[in-house]
């Protein structure tokens, strides 16, 4: 991967920044002045993502997540920034961000994020025993405590909170 250099760099920090300090507008207007030949960019994408992802642009999010996952699929990134927006575009869903998110997690055993957004969507699709299993996958890869307390704030695991609580 070339690297990003400036003033490109320069634009990518600033909007970085002003996601940081929830400025989408300015965000945006420093993500556009990126040269048209590094808008690619691993770093860039994943700035434009979460940009989409706070304004709720799923199906531009997803546009972007799929161009991470062709741009590097050895990143787990791409994945899980896929399945994310296809659970909240129209035409998506929990199956739709399943299906996409589970071949990630043979790929990535040790990325703890991808085990927990598993056990996240097969909780809301009423399948707790799987759910249960893809929780302790996540924290034997992210540690007890932390998937524990993340866990316990999570709507979605919501239906185990007291099995989680116990543990």
């Amino acid at each position: 991967m070339q690297r990003l250099g400036p003033p490109d760099s320069h634009h990518l920090d600033a909007a970085v920044g002003w996601l940081g300090l929830d400025c989408a507008a300015e965000a945006r207007t420093e993500l556009d002045l990126i040269s048209p030949a590094r808008q690619q960019h691993p770093a860039v994408l994943e700035a434009r993502w979460t940009l989409c992802a706070r304004e709720k642009h799923w199906a531009e999010a997803l546009e972007i997540a799929r161009a991470e996952l062709a741009g590097a699929p050895d990143d787990c990134a791409g994945w899980l920034h896929r399945a994310y927006a296809l659970r909240r575009v129209p035409a998506g869903g929990l199956p739709q961000a399943w299906e996409a998110l589970l071949p990630a997690a043979e790929k990535f055993p040790r990325e703890p994020v991808i085990a927990y957004n598993l056990s996240c969507y097969a909780c809301q699709m009423q399948q707790l025993d799987n759910a249960r299993q893809w929780l302790r996958r996540a924290m034997k890869a992210g540690g007890k405590d932390a998937i524990r307390k993340m866990a316990l704030a999570d709507d979605d695991l919501q239906p185990l909170w007291a099995e989680i609580r116990e543990l």
